[in-house]
């Protein structure tokens, strides 16, 4: 019997699923918010993006951040949909906005620490979980973001550079109002954000692709299948001195069957020739669902 949400194949109904996106992006929008207000602000930490901008312009000029942030993201949006189409949706704009918002509410807020380094360190992870969850929720927050792939459409230029080129002029100028040490933070700052977002978005758990070449290829098989109990496939592979066929076997497993793996294929081969690599996300039977 199917759950009250749930269908047969474990899929969210349509307006169930998207319903969570849209509490996503409010619950990743407010981590943002948060890290940006006890970590990154108070230790005059700008670490790139719309934030870091906000952050030099509190502390030059005394303006509000959320406001900032609402003039700058909003703005952006609506110049992302004119140049590059409607393909941000409302959970775009619902991020846009929410962002500024939670931030507004956090700013009565003091300081989580007074060490830039702490600051640093635990606002790049807070930020990199509510980008990450923000991402889950398959929307962002807009900002600079935005501002690149105008600049990557129109200018010829790679994304990746315009993103690398807008940030690194933030942290540049935080470098000449706060000084060389705190732009050093931003980049702690920018780097746990980065890596944060990869672990949010595909986990912790490195799981292992086996790939076996043996002469004993279907007894090897067999004992996977019942023995290991993980799906294998089976790849046409050919040698590359002789060219004799030499078909390779395929399968994924957790991290904590590759010692039963391998003892298993050196027992029914030992000049079985493995390679294991890592597979940083597995989506499918016997691992997690997307």
């Amino acid at each position: 019997m199917m759950t009250a949400l749930r269908r047969r194949n474990g899929v969210l109904p349509p307006k169930a699923e998207l319903a969570l996106e849209y509490i996503f992006v409010v619950i990743g929008s407010a981590f943002v918010a948060l890290a940006f207000s006890v970590f990154l602000l108070p230790n005059k930490i700008a670490s790139g993006g719309v934030s870091g901008i906000s952050t030099i312009l509190k502390w030059v000029v005394g303006w509000d951040p959320s406001i900032v942030q609402w003039a700058l993201n909003i703005p952006l949006f609506f110049a992302g949909i004119i140049f590059l189409g409607r393909q941000f949706g409302a959970k775009t704009l619902v991020g846009t906005v929410v962002l500024p918002l939670f931030v507004l509410v956090f700013s009565g807020w003091g300081p989580a620490t007074n060490d830039p380094l702490l600051g640093a360190l635990f606002g790049g992870l807070g930020v990199g979980a509510g980008l990450g969850i923000v991402f889950r929720g398959k929307a962002s927050t807009g900002g600079v973001d935005l501002l690149a792939q105008i600049l990557h459409k129109y200018a010829g230029i790679s994304l990746g550079t315009c993103i690398l080129f807008i940030d690194g002029t933030i942290v540049c100028t935080s470098a000449l109002v706060f000084g060389l040490e705190k732009a050093l933070y931003a980049l702690i700052a920018m780097f746990l954000t980065a890596k944060t977002i990869d672990v949010v978005q595909m986990g912790l758990g490195v799981s292992k692709v086996a790939l076996i070449i043996s002469d004993q290829e279907e007894e090897m098989r067999q004992g996977i299948l019942t023995e290991i109990y993980r799906g294998v496939t089976k790849i046409n592979a050919f040698g590359g001195y002789t060219q004799d066929e030499r078909p390779m076997l395929m399968c994924v497993v957790a991290q904590y069957e590759v010692t039963k793996l391998k003892q298993f294929v050196k027992s029914i081969d030992p000049a079985a020739f493995i390679i294991l690599l890592n597979a940083n996300e597995v989506l499918g039977e016997g691992f997690k669902r997307a």
